[in-house]
């Protein structure tokens, strides 16, 4: 496909990489030279010079053959500009970022005059992701899929767990009869397993759990790591994040209290957030956090501008003993030291974007397969979990799975049949209709046809 991208900051950036790594077309447009000078260093793109919502530079970058275009610059206006432009020259898709939050709020109003076909925003999707993390806190992170009714968890194995030097297929009954599965595990050297009943969980190890959240919560109470949600929460960080974070924690009962240095954004909160407590000050002041009582927090989150201060801050808050703690960290090479600190719940709204617009342009390219309804990249990237809904062009429907030849590292971790969720086994079958969760290592799936040992064999005979 041919996407354009405007904007090479951190999302843009991200976003060329996932997609050129693809085998996209992928040009990157942008005003800044050492911007584009990084990306062509780097990755497999095309760069052009200009501005996005100039119409000049939308044809430089080719946008009358453009399958895709995605306005992420840092200013709204211009994405939306970028877009309208773009679709009257006749780009088939566009995808605007939209960060205020006026904009967001009567955005879904104003898509089609402004030839917008989906706007994203990073902070409001960040701001859910880490409102789900405080629900479990015994969770490093929540992916959801079948509109929450399937949740896929992840979890650091510890000493004394029951789970460490263990086989799988040796495990207790109790544990195979709830509704989950352990569908991945990443061990502390970068090794990415879809186990199966001969992998031995050890200490240290990453595990990702997918099922319903009944199954989950049941699983963390044999484990002993149950803990209720986070009844009062400390945000260092006055920034959209944590103000889509407030909106949504103050409807759920939870209390919560912001700490920004800037006076004016003080002031902006406390008049939209009227149940929030707003403290103006340098959250990064450790004399600052211990007079706020940091102790009586359940929930601590770093949201700052900074990640270097994010990640040290929550490591101090990790030392006080409170139960969950979350950071903000767009830089991929700071998440390998802050998990090796202990600290795991590590947020990316760069990664959140990249994974949003990669579950729609695969969607896209596989407009006349199965639907892809969810995507998220798990275990730093190596692994991969999608939903997808079965169709009438799926082959081997019917077929009991142990007949099946799926490709090496692809598991079928979840079933939804006629609304029933399901953990399959060998003699579950697939029907059209049905919606599928899969979890794949290094493939790239883009149609459940993909997961087939024999789907190449067919495809050149079928030719």
């Amino acid at each position: 496909m041919n996407i354009i991208i405007v904007g090479n900051g951190k999302v843009g950036f991200t976003l060329a990489e996932h997609l050129s790594q693809e085998e996209h077309n992928v040009t990157v447009l942008d005003t800044d030279e050492d911007s584009l000078k990084r990306a062509s260093d780097a990755l497999d793109v095309m760069c052009v010079k200009g501005n996005g919502a100039s119409i000049s530079s939308l044809e430089e970058a080719g946008v009358r053959s453009a399958d895709v275009v995605i306005a992420a610059t840092n200013l709204d206006e211009v994405n939306m500009v970028c877009c309208l432009t773009a679709k009257r020259l006749g780009a088939k898709f566009t995808i605007a970022r939209v960060r205020n939050v006026e904009y967001a709020m009567e955005f879904s109003h104003l898509k089609d005059e402004l030839g917008v076909d989906l706007a994203i925003n990073p902070e409001h999707a960040t701001a859910v992701e880490i409102s789900r993390l405080l629900r479990f806190p015994a969770a490093a992170n929540i992916e959801t899929f079948c509109r929450g009714r399937v949740e896929l968890i992840g979890f650091r194995v510890r000493e004394g767990d029951f789970l460490v030097d263990q086989p799988l297929a040796k495990q207790t009954s109790k544990l195979r009869q709830l509704p989950m599965l352990l569908c991945a595990a990443e061990r502390e050297n970068g090794e990415v397993i879809i186990p199966d009943g001969s992998y031995v969980p050890h200490v240290g190890d990453h595990l990702y759990l997918v099922g319903q959240p009944v199954g989950l919560t049941a699983f963390f109470r044999l484990l002993g790591r149950h803990t209720p949600r986070a009844r009062s929460v400390l945000v260092v960080g006055g920034g959209r994040i944590a103000h889509y974070l407030a909106v949504i924690l103050e409807k759920i009962g939870v209390h919560v209290k912001i700490v920004e240095k800037s006076m004016e954004r003080c002031r902006r909160l406390s008049e939209v957030l009227p149940r929030t407590m707003i403290l103006c000050g340098d959250g990064t002041d450790q004399e600052l956090l211990e007079q706020e009582n940091i102790m009586a927090s359940d929930g601590f989150v770093a949201l700052t501008d900074r990640d270097e201060d994010n990640l040290i801050i929550s490591l101090y808050a990790m030392q006080q003993g409170i139960q969950k703690v979350v950071a903000k960290c767009n830089r991929q090479n700071y998440m390998g030291i802050a998990h090796a600190a202990g600290l795991d719940s590590i947020i990316s709204p760069k990664t959140i974007t990249a994974n949003h617009i990669l579950q729609v342009v695969r969607g896209m390219q596989n407009s006349k397969g199965s639907v892809m309804t969810a995507f998220y990249k798990i275990a730093d990237g190596h692994a991969e979990a999608m939903e997808f809904v079965v169709n009438e062009t799926t082959r081997n429907l019917g077929i009991p799975l142990k007949d099946l030849r799926l490709k090496k590292g692809i598991l079928m971790a979840v079933l939804v049949h006629q609304g029933q969720i399901v953990i399959p086994d060998g003699s579950s079958v697939i029907s059209s209709g049905d919606t599928v969760i899969l979890i794949s290592r290094n493939h790239g799936i883009m149609d459940i046809n993909d997961i087939f040992e024999d789907s190449l064999l067919d495809m050149g005979a079928a030719q």
